[in-house]
């Protein structure tokens, strides 16, 4: 049995990156070898030179909305603060409230000079709430005006530009945090690694918060993950299974494009076209199927995605790889850092 102590770790607060670094791809990155157990410090437009002719790199094209939004209570002006998870349906979303004792169903709240306004309709089982939005117009732009970028909550500073919490190749909304481990791109770098030969595939998954919900468990393996929208189209399904089949390697940006990846992959390593929601939650002893490589950042103690990754490294190697960064003062979490996997 895994318990959730055995994925903690010191991290020393002011190591966590507040800011994204001026230019994207010049932050560091640790490469760490799963044959040699060696790690190399290097700045992350090196990533070409571990990317040969032939290899396939998995991108998740998602793109973060302005989910959070403040706003007061109707009938007695009370503050209130919504953070959009899911769309369910046109005008009905799941979303979390803060202060929940506000958010009774049939209660009714307004955003900016009243363009915007939502009722509740119930409560989920995880302590969120369903509600429906009214408006005129369209949701997309009003959304766009009063919402606010849903940071998360160990990022204290504000963010002046809100399109550096969005990866370059950002193109279909839905995330309520970003697939971070593509912050790190830019379009020039990416320009290179195609004219390396490397094939570079999109797929979307849609980002939940409960990306950074505290796993409860002791037990780990009781955790219930979120579920999260994916597609992936039969080109990329292709090119994947290709990339195999002719010997050469996958690799993931993210743990995003891991959980998708994982799910639509059979246990022959067949990766099929398709949507749907995933909730798979990937920890040691998993038998992956479907890539070869991981480029990810450093992930909070005790999370899902430290578990994810120690599931593809080894818990204590991925443990003392985190010293190591920790030692060497790399930066934290969505704005840090980045490290490859191979």
């Amino acid at each position: 049995m895994w318990r959730l102590e055995d994925f903690d770790y010191d991290l020393p607060e002011e190591l966590i990156a507040q800011k994204p670094l001026e230019q994207r791809d010049m932050s560091r990155l640790l490469v760490y070898d799963r044959k040699t157990k060696s790690i190399d410090h290097r700045i992350f437009h090196d990533i070409v030179e571990y990317l040969e002719t032939g290899d396939t790199l998995v991108i998740n094209d998602t793109r973060v909305i302005p989910a959070r939004l403040i706003g007061y209570r109707e009938d007695t002006g009370g503050k209130i603060e919504f953070l959009l998870l899911k769309r369910l349906e046109a005008d009905k979303w799941e979303i979390i409230e803060r202060p929940g004792r506000r958010a009774k169903i049939g209660t009714v709240f307004v955003f900016g000079n009243g363009e915007l306004k939502a009722r509740i309709l119930e409560k989920t089982s995880q302590g969120g709430r369903i509600v429906e939005f009214m408006y005129d117009g369209i949701f997309e732009e009003i959304l766009d005006k009063l919402g606010q970028m849903p940071l998360p909550p160990y990022i204290k500073e504000k963010l002046d530009d809100k399109e550096r919490y969005q990866t370059v190749y950002a193109k279909n909304e839905g995330s309520a945090a970003a697939p971070t481990a593509g912050l790190h791109f830019t379009n020039e770098l990416l320009q290179r690694i195609k004219n390396k030969g490397v094939n570079i595939v999109h797929i979307t998954l849609h980002v939940g918060l409960g990306t950074f919900r505290p796993v409860k468990e002791n037990d780990i393996t009781k955790h219930q993950m979120h579920s999260e929208y994916y597609q992936v189209s039969r080109q990329a399904a292709d090119a994947i299974n290709d990339t195999h089949k002719a010997g050469h390697r996958v690799f993931a940006v993210g743990t995003t494009c891991v959980r998708t990846l994982e799910t639509v992959t059979d246990e022959q390593g067949t990766t099929h076209a398709g949507d749907g929601w995933t909730d798979i939650f990937i920890y040691p002893g998993y038998r992956f199927k479907a890539i070869d490589a991981l480029i990810t950042n450093f992930h909070l103690p005790k999370s899902t995605l430290l578990m994810l990754i120690s599931a593809f490294a080894g818990r204590e190697e991925i443990l003392r790889v985190y010293k190591e960064a920790v030692e060497q003062r790399y930066r934290f979490f969505s704005f840090g850092d980045a490290m490859l996997i191979l």
